[in-house]
């Protein structure tokens, strides 16, 4: 395992930091608890979830027509068509009992069981009635075609979801199709946040001449429960180290996992990095990241249990969180798919850059020509207007001096 850095901001590379996290972390994960699958939106499944049937469980049409032999219909063409005698119709929440033989046809609704012998179904549109039960088709079938049989979305016994899945409305639709109305999934991680300053004060409060509000308490909390986990707020810290430690040794306890918020800059002396250190083995692993913004970012492991050292500014503190600290909690959280969603644009603007960090910079979109197009949102680390404003993230790598106006860039999702 990576040693820990001995002094104040041994930069460490995004991708050396995720790399220290993840070998200290291992397999660590929240434990199961059985949940109702109507209420599992935005969890993670614990265990596959097996289908206790086929689905659909009876073969049927998926448009509106007529069910048919498919051989019947070869060969046929508008100046040549077939001609089938309708012998029936299908009704929707009803067994279809209409024997179907050679040359005949039952007319079906979308969603209705098919007859038997039945292996397609000819849309209404390329057909014409003749008379009370005849019909005219005027191009043929092959078997299958707007058709589902028993069994062919999802096959009785098949792992229809699995493990680590974080279920959305489409897989709890398919929970709700199978039947299955409860769910194992990960318990969220609990995430004990607390906010250091002698500056700052609760968002009620009315601050003095030299005060701020904790824009964080809000803010990370939101993000925790974006990232899957259950946020614990617990106060605002003086920047005392031995209340600091009282109360992160509480929090870390109660918890999951621990956010520090503020303490860790030369001006207060390293005071988040102490107090994490002594909290656990094998105690801080990354001590300043190549990230801009969100260099002050502390990462360690006190016991089984992640802990983090976020910067005070609100910018640099949910970019770091965004960048480092959210994928380790979707991990923590059961997930192992932590694909981000992005979006390709063209770069409105040129963005010059330190090639001695990686930089994440803001970005606003809108289209143009047909085109997206991202606009960089410059501010300081403290201002949180180009946040609210920002729909994305650009990453400019470590090494380059910046991109060039007009290039296509990959834009992370907010």
């Amino acid at each position: 395992m990576t040693s820990r850095p001995k002094g104040f901001f041994s930069l460490t590379t995004i991708d050396e930091a995720r790399q220290i996290a993840a070998e200290a972390l291992g397999s660590v994960r929240t434990g199961p608890e059985a949940i109702p699958a109507s209420e599992g939106l935005g969890r993670v499944l614990a265990e596959d979830v097996r289908s206790p049937g086929p689905v659909p469980h009876f073969a049927k049409s998926l448009v509106d027509g007529y069910a048919v032999r498919a051989a019947d219909t070869a060969g046929a063409t508008a100046a040549l068509p077939a001609y089938l005698e309708v012998v029936g119709r299908a009704q929707m929440g009803e067994p279809t009992d209409v024997p179907l033989g050679p040359g005949q046809a039952v007319e079906m609704p979308t969603g209705g069981m098919l007859p038997t012998s039945a292996d397609a179904a000819v849309m209404i549109e390329h057909t014409e009635l003749l008379g009370q039960s005849t019909i005219e088709v005027s191009g043929p079938v092959s078997p299958g075609q707007n058709v589902i049989g028993v069994g062919e979305d999802v096959a009785a016994g098949d792992v229809c979801l699995a493990a680590h899945t974080r279920l959305r409305a489409g897989e709890l639709a398919l929970l709700a199709t199978l039947g299955v109305t409860r769910v194992t999934v990960h318990r969220r991680p609990v995430v004990a946040l607390l906010s250091t300053g002698d500056e700052v004060v609760p968002p009620e409060a009315e601050p003095g001449a030299a005060q701020v509000r904790d824009a964080n308490c809000w803010g990370l909390a939101a993000m925790i429960r974006n990232a899957g986990g259950e946020p614990r707020f617990g106060g605002i810290v003086g920047d005392v180290e031995s209340s600091l430690e009282e109360a992160a040794r509480n929090a870390h306890q109660a918890g999951d996992a621990l956010i520090i918020s503020g303490g860790s800059s030369v001006g207060e002396r390293d005071l988040a990095q102490r107090v994490l250190d002594g909290l656990g083995q094998p105690g801080v692993l990354v001590h300043g990241v190549a990230l801009k913004p969100g260099k002050p970012t502390i990462i360690g492991v006190a016991d089984g249990k992640p802990v983090f050292g976020l910067p005070g500014h609100p910018l640099s503190a949910m970019v770091s969180f965004h960048c480092l600290v959210r994928p380790i909690l979707r991990r923590l959280g059961g997930e192992q798919d932590l694909w981000e969603p992005t979006v390709v644009a063209r770069l409105a603007r040129q963005v010059p850059s330190d090639a001695g960090r990686t930089e994440y910079v803001r970005v606003r979109l809108r289209k143009q020509d047909d085109e997206l197009v991202a606009e960089p949102l410059f501010s300081k680390s403290a201002a949180l207007s180009s946040l609210i404003a920002a729909r994305g993230l650009v990453e400019v790598p470590l090494g380059s001096e910046g991109l060039d106006a007009g290039s296509r860039v990959d834009v992370l999702l907010l």
